[in-house]
C-alpha cells in the first residue's frame, strides 16, 4: 500500500533532479559513475539517523563526506546523502514534499518551484520499503542521483543542488535534530 506524505511532513526524499527535462542529462563518456559505489569514493559515513513522522518510521538518512567536511559551508563541498526508505511513497509525493521543504527554508519563485518539481517527478521513482535514493552534491555543477545503487539522473543546476541538500543540511531545516545527527561526525 502506498502512503501519501502528510502536508507538513519533512521531505522523504534524498535525491532529486531540477529544472527542465534536458537538464536530466543522459550519461556521456565523462558523465557520473553508473554505480553509487564509485560516486562514494573518498567519502565515509559522517552521520546517520532514523527519521520518524508522527511515530512512523520514514527513512534512515546517511551523510557521506570527505574528512575535511564543514557543515557551515555544505553548499561548497562534495557530499552524498542517502535515504533508505522504511515505507512506500510515490515519486510525485516525494517531489512535492521536497519543494515544500525548500520553500520553508527560503521562498522560491512560482515558476522555479514548478520547474524543479517537474524535474524531480521525472527523476524520483515510487519507492518501497528497503529502496535507497542517494544524491551526490557537486558544488558549482549540480547533483547526481542514484536509485538502489544505479544512476537515475543528473541535474546540471548548482542552485537547485544547494537548495535540495539544504533540506537536511541548512541551519534553517525543519528537522534540526536530524541535521545534528547527520553532521555529528564533522569536525567543527
Amino acid at each position: 500500500m502506498r502512503h501519501q506524505l502528510p502536508q507538513r511532513a519533512f521531505t522523504v526524499v534524498a535525491i532529486t533532479a531540477a529544472l527542465w527535462l534536458p537538464l536530466a542529462a543522459p550519461v556521456h563518456a565523462n558523465a557520473p559513475a553508473e554505480a553509487a559505489e564509485a560516486a562514494l569514493a573518498g567519502k565515509a559515513p559522517r552521520g546517520q539517523s532514523l527519521f520518524r513522522y508522527w511515530g512512523f518510521e520514514v527513512y534512515v538518512a546517511t551523510l557521506y563526506t570527505t574528512p575535511a567536511f564543514r557543515p557551515e559551508g555544505f553548499e561548497q563541498q562534495r557530499l552524498a546523502l542517502e535515504l533508505q526508505y522504511r515505507r512506500a511513497f510515490k515519486g510525485a509525493d516525494i517531489a512535492q514534499r521536497s519543494i515544500d521543504e525548500m520553500q520553508d527554508i527560503a521562498p522560491l519563485a512560482p515558476a522555479q518551484a514548478a520547474e524543479w518539481k517537474a524535474a524531480m517527478e521525472r527523476v524520483f521513482p515510487d519507492v518501497a520499503p528497503g529502496d535507497r535514493l542517494m544524491g551526490v552534491h557537486l558544488p558549482g555543477r549540480g547533483a547526481h542521483f542514484y536509485y538502489n545503487g544505479r544512476l537515475r539522473g543528473v541535474v546540471d543546476d548548482p542552485v537547485f543542488a544547494e537548495r535540495f541538500f539544504g533540506i537536511w543540511l541548512s541551519p534553517r531545516t525543519s528537522q534540526p535534530r536530524l541535521r545534528e545527527a547527520l553532521i555529528a561526525g564533522a569536525a567543527r
